[in-house]
Parts: C-alpha cells; sequence; structure tokens
C-alpha cells in the first residue's frame, strides 16, 4: 500500500485470542461503560436541574462531565462490538473520526480542568471579586476558548496524520485508533511534521499543569493563613476533588507518551492507554461527589426522582 488513501481499514489490537477472553474483556467493558454513563449522565442532570449548583464551579464540572462522556463513548463501545463480534476492523474513515473525538475531547478536558483551577483560585484569593470575574458571560467565553481551541488541536491532528503515506501495513498495535500507533504505520520521515504537533500539544498539557499547581500554591498559601479550622477545611473540600482528578489524568497521560521505550510492548501500551482513556472518564463523577455535600444532596434527589418516577410507570402500566 503506497499511502494512506489507499488504505480501506485498519486492524485493532484485540485484547484476547480466545472467545472466553473476548466475552471476558466485553462484559468488563460492559460494565466501565455503563458505570461511567451512569455517573457522568447523574452529575450532569444534577447539576442542569438543580438551581443550587448554576454557579461556575459546577457550569465547569458539567462542560467536563460531557467531556468524559465523549471520551468513553469514543474508544470503548467499538472495542466492545470487535470483542462481541470476534473482528479487529475499523474503517478508514472511522479510525479518522476516532483520532478526530479522542484529540478533541482529551484536549478539551485539559483546558477545562485549568480553567477549573483559576476558578477556584478566584473563589479563595479573591472571594471579593469572585462576582465579578467569573460572571456569566466570561465563564461562557472560557468554556467556548477551551472547546473551540480543542476543535483547532484536532483538526490539524487528524488532518496532519491521514495525510502522511502509510506503507507498513494496517495492524495498529492499540485498541483504538492512536496518532503514535498510526505513525508507526508511515514509511518516509514525513511522520516528523506529526511528531511535532504532539511535542507542541504535550508541551500546551505541560503548560496547563504549570498553570493549575501555581494556582494551587496561591490557593494553598492563603488557605493556610485562614484562622478557623473550619474554614480551611471547607476551602480544601472544594479543591482536593480537582486535584486528584488532575493528578490522575495528567500523571497517567504523561506516562503512556514518556515512558522509556525499552519498556514499552503492545500489553503494557494497551493498559497504559485503558488508565489514561478509560478510567478518569469513569471515576471523576465519583471523586467529586465524594466530598461534596451539595452535589449528594443533589445527586440524591435526581436517583429518588428517577425511582419515583419509574415507580409510577409501572404502577400505571399494572393498570
Amino acid at each position: 500500500m503506497s499511502n494512506s488513501s489507499s488504505l480501506n481499514e485498519f486492524l485493532l489490537l484485540a485484547f484476547a485470542d480466545t472467545r472466553e477472553l473476548q466475552l471476558l474483556h466485553f462484559s468488563l467493558f460492559l460494565g466501565i461503560y455503563l458505570a461511567a454513563l451512569l455517573g457522568n449522565g447523574l452529575l450532569i442532570t444534577a447539576v442542569a436541574c438543580d438551581h443550587r449548583l448554576h454557579t461556575p464551579m459546577y457550569f465547569f464540572l458539567l462542560n467536563l462531565s460531557l467531556l468524559d462522556l465523549g471520551i468513553v463513548s469514543t474508544t470503548v463501545p467499538k472495542s466492545m462490538a470487535n470483542s462481541l463480534m470476534d473482528t479487529r476492523a475499523i474503517s478508514f474513515s472511522g479510525c479518522a473520526a476516532q483520532v478526530f473525538l479522542f484529540v478533541f475531547l482529551l484536549g478539551g478536558e485539559y483546558s477545562v480542568l485549568t480553567v477549573m483551577a483559576y476558578d477556584r483560585y478566584v473563589a479563595i484569593c479573591k472571594p471579593l471579586h469572585y462576582g465579578s470575574i467569573m460572571g456569566s458571560t466570561a465563564c461562557a467565553k472560557m468554556a467556548a476558548a477551551a472547546w473551540a481551541s480543542s476543535f483547532v488541536n484536532a483538526v490539524l491532528h487528524t488532518a496532519n496524520t491521514f495525510s502522511i503515506p502509510l506503507c507498513q501495513g494496517n495492524t495498529v498495535d492499540q485498541f483504538f485508533c492512536e496518532i503514535p500507533q498510526i505513525l508507526k504505520l508511515s514509511c518516509s520521515d514525513s511522520y516528523l511534521r506529526e511528531i511535532g504537533l504532539i511535542v507542541f500539544s504535550l508541551c500546551l498539557v505541560f503548560l496547563c499543569f504549570v498553570l493549575i499547581v501555581l494556582s494551587y500554591v496561591q490557593i494553598f498559601t492563603v488557605v493556610l493563613r485562614i484562622p478557623s479550622e473550619q474554614g480551611r477545611r471547607k476551602a480544601f473540600s472544594t479543591c482536593i476533588p480537582h486535584l486528584a482528578v488532575v493528578s490522575l489524568c495528567v500523571s497517567t497521560v504523561m506516562f503512556a507518551y514518556l515512558k522509556p521505550p525499552s519498556i514499552s510492548s503492545p500489553a503494557l501500551d494497551m493498559v497504559v492507554t485503558v488508565l489514561y482513556a478509560v478510567v478518569p472518564p469513569t471515576m471523576n463523577p465519583l471523586i467529586y461527589s465524594m466530598r461534596n455535600k451539595e452535589l449528594k444532596d443533589a445527586l440524591r434527589k435526581v436517583i429518588s426522582w428517577i425511582f419515583f418516577s419509574s415507580g409510577g410507570i409501572a404502577i400505571a402500566l399494572h393498570k
């Protein structure tokens, strides 16, 4: 095959060769996917329906949950379907769509996490100016900038990746179409352009991480000066979930892309990719709701309403 335009499909890396293990993989990913859908869906519903949660912090949390839903829906369903149907194939257009959506949504996630750190910085370090700085218009502009910049970044990566001639077969050593694995199929030095873009993107991720760290240095400096222990505890409780999510996301991505080539293998690459592409979108709703009383109360109301509504429907059908 002389170039990528002659490829009709790619072959993804299978989790298992035997039918029993394929079905086990399907069951595990189905459980993870349903947990991600349920957790993020409940969180989105709670924030949208509870007027007490119509604040900048929860607005950005809603954006984060939308991105998490997109990330897990981009990669997991296709892998599940391939295991269930005992195939490894993905169409060329499907692979391009996976690359675009994954880069777009993952980039948006890191942008929103950075904006959330700024929101916490303003709330704790400049509380008297919080209403004027983090008004509804400003929040909408920040969210739009995060989504738009990620969209442009994804377009550049996708267009550049699939314009590179591919002649090393069509087997992608990953359970979804990931740019570094596709670049291994290239047959010229033209892939160096995309390597440059990846390095640039990683630098942007690192810049986001630095901005988050600087925000929290300022936050902790102010919080430790609060005289009351209750005040310090309350301030920390709004920051710890965000720090946990940032640590989980950044550490797994950095390890995935910066690990030494000497320890790289298809099996390890797959495990690491699951850790940064599947685990964070599933865990984020749990992390944010564990120490947040307002969110817990809103989630209880949503769950109670769902059970009440389903019970009413069942009674009506029974009649």
